[in-house]
């Protein structure tokens, strides 16, 4: 089978990989600044040439090469192949046409996918999902992203909009979320917000850890420095974790009633506080949900840690030529 090739668009880097899409190996990757604020077009020019550098890197000559798969951090136009709204590049990319421009630029097929959609894709073929048909993903960052595969099918919905979890409202008198709602589990549960309670925690001269660890400024406090603390047994930083694991537990509790996940996967930069951030979710899930066997279903953390994007976007450019 033809090799394909998966591409990360990030805000700071491009980075492309020749994937084997029938064992999820990652056979020769790349990466090169995006210099985003030059615009879409030096953009799409630089990634053009990133596809042929790791297409010649790899020992491939173009024909050995199936098609390209871009993962792209945002709301996209799949039908048209557009960018929409991409928030953390300058200009926000409004109605790029994206695929036919690194279609004409490589001469390969191209396809694209909203970037936590695509690794979604990859845990489940190749990580923590595979094997079963009905999963859900939250990767927790500085947002939540999300995705769902049900019965084997990965969930695009209108225009590959579907499986925005992180915007689910877990409190419709919550705080004002980034996407302009009020209350989405973003807000509560994203390494921002829970940074944020760290923060105050200090600021209110609570018992903890925390201001220690961070010499007292305030702005050094992370999601990471907060689980150190309450791996060392801090209290205040145990009870931070164990809130953002009820609220990501509320609406894991939300996707099991609407799909049924055999598998839930927590991935995102927070997810490394491990079973900090996982038991909470867990004990979340049993209290509340009541209307299908909670116990069946297992929280999970994802395995393909960053290449698992560049793994989905490859997959799913081969699925959409025909190959899979």
């Amino acid at each position: 089978m033809k090799k394909y090739i998966g591409i990360d668009l990030g805000g700071t880097n491009l980075r492309a990989a020749v994937v084997d899409v029938e064992t999820g190996s990652v056979l020769h990757q790349k990466r090169t600044p995006t210099l985003a604020r030059e615009g879409p077009d030096a953009v799409m020019e630089r990634m053009a040439n990133l596809v042929q550098d790791v297409i010649e890197e790899a020992d491939l000559e173009k024909p050995d090469v199936g098609g390209v798969g871009i993962g792209v951090p945002g709301v996209l136009d799949l039908d048209k192949g557009e960018t929409i709204f991409l928030v953390n590049l300058p200009g926000t990319w409004p109605n790029v046409p994206l695929v036919d421009t690194i279609q004409r630029l490589t001469g390969l097929q191209t396809a694209m996918l909203n970037d936590v959609r695509a690794i979604t894709f990859g845990e489940w073929r190749f990580g923590a999902g595979r094997g079963v048909d009905t999963v859900v993903v939250f990767a927790v960052g500085t947002g939540i992203g999300g995705g769902l595969v049900v019965d084997g099918k990965l969930t695009l919905g209108i225009g590959g909009t579907a499986g925005e979890l992180g915007h689910m409202t877990i409190d419709f008198n919550g705080p004002r979320c980034g996407c302009g709602n009020s209350g989405c589990l973003e807000a509560f549960a994203s390494g921002p917000a829970i940074a944020a309670m760290g923060m105050k925690a200090v600021a209110q001269g609570r018992t903890t850890s925390i201001g220690e660890l961070c010499e007292y400024d305030l702005n050094k406090i992370t999601p990471a420095l907060i689980a150190q603390a309450a791996e060392n047994g801090d209290e205040v930083a145990q009870e931070i974790y164990e809130q953002a694991g009820f609220y990501i537990g509320i609406a894991a509790g939300s996707m099991c009633a609407a799909v049924g996940p055999r598998r839930i996967i927590i991935g995102g930069g927070v997810s490394q506080a491990g079973d900090l951030l996982l038991d909470p979710i867990r004990r979340t899930l049993k209290e509340r949900v009541k209307v299908m066997p909670i116990e069946k279903v297992e929280v999970v953390l994802s395995e393909l840690g960053e290449n698992a994007g560049v793994v989905g976007t490859a997959c799913w450019a081969a699925l959409k030529a025909g190959d899979l």
